[in-house]
C-alpha cells in the first residue's frame, strides 16, 4: 500500500497548475472540517474544510478542499481492512532534511520553496496517522520508487501486488502506478480514496490507468478480497495451536 491519504504535500500540482499554483504560506489557519490549527501550510491538501477548491484557492492555495475531506472516511475504512488482513502499509512523502537534493530535484515544475524549506508542510495527516510496523518512504520526485529503497523493500518482503490510494491522482499517484506497472507489479487503485484537486481530472486519469496500466477498484471491491484475506490469515493460525 503506497500511501496513505496524504502522501506528500508536493503531489498538490495537477493538469490545473495555471490555477492552483502558488507559494504556501506561514500564516495560522483552522481546518473547518477537524478545527485542527496550524500553520496554513501544514494543513496541506485539507486546509479550509470540505469547500469547492476553486473557492478556496484565494485563502488556501493548493487545496483540495472537498475531495480531500471526502476521502478521509473511505482511506480510514481501506488502512482498517489493510490491517485486519495482516498487510505490510507504506507512507510516501517529500525528503525534508537538509542539504538532501539540488535545485530543481523537485516533483513538480511549481516554484515553491524546496521542502527542506518548509518540512511543516509535508506531514502525514492526522487521521491517518503511522504505526510501528508501518514504513515511511522519503522521496525528491513524483514516483515513489524513483531513487528510494522502495523497490528493495518490496523484494525483500515478497511483494507482488500493490493496493494504492492518496493524492494526487494525476500526479504522485499517477507517477507510482505507472513505475509499479514497469517494474511487474499488479497494481489496484482505490477510486474512493484517491483524489484531485479537479473531479474532471481525477477521472481522465483514472479512466487512463485502468486501461493501460492498474486495476481502478472500488472500495468495497477491496474490502471484499481484504476480508477473504483476514479470514484465511485467522484460519491458518488457529490450525497451528
Amino acid at each position: 500500500m503506497a500511501d496513505d491519504a496524504h502522501l506528500d504535500g508536493n503531489v498538490l500540482g495537477g493538469l490545473l497548475i495555471e490555477v492552483f499554483g502558488q507559494e504556501m504560506t506561514d500564516a495560522l489557519g483552522r481546518c473547518a472540517h477537524c478545527g485542527d490549527e496550524n500553520q496554513v501550510g501544514a494543513l496541506i491538501v485539507y486546509r479550509g474544510g470540505p469547500g469547492k477548491p476553486v473557492d478556496l484557492d484565494p485563502q488556501y492555495p493548493n487545496s483540495c478542499g472537498l475531495f480531500a475531506h471526502r476521502a478521509i472516511e473511505p482511506t480510514k475504512r481501506l488502512f482498517a481492512a489493510v490491517r485486519r488482513a495482516g498487510l505490510q502499509v507504506f507512507y510516501c512523502t517529500q525528503e525534508t532534511r537538509p542539504n538532501n537534493r539540488p535545485l530543481g530535484a523537485v516533483s513538480t515544475r511549481r516554484k515553491m520553496a524546496l521542502p527542506s524549506e518548509a518540512v511543516e508542510n509535508y506531514g502525514i495527516y492526522h487521521e491517518f496517522t503511522p504505526q510501528p510496523e508501518d514504513v515511511i518512504i522519503t522521496k525528491q520526485r513524483a514516483s515513489i520508487f524513483q531513487g528510494t529503497p522502495f523497490l528493495s523493500h518490496l523484494n525483500l518482503l515478497g511483494i507482488r501486488s500493490l493496493i494504492v490510494c492518496g493524492e494526487s491522482t494525476s500526479g504522485c499517484v499517477r507517477a507510482s502506478t505507472v513505475d509499479a506497472y514497469s517494474n511487474g507489479f499488479h497494481v489496484s487503485i482505490v477510486e474512493e480514496c484517491t483524489y484531485d484537486r479537479s473531479e474532471l481530472i481525477h477521472k481522465v486519469n483514472l479512466f487512463d490507468l485502468h486501461h493501460k496500466y492498474v486495476d481502478v477498484m472500488h472500495l468495497d471491491e477491496v474490502e471484499s478480497h481484504l476480508e477473504r484475506l483476514a479470514a484465511k490469515k485467522m484460519s491458518v493460525l488457529q490450525a497451528a495451536e
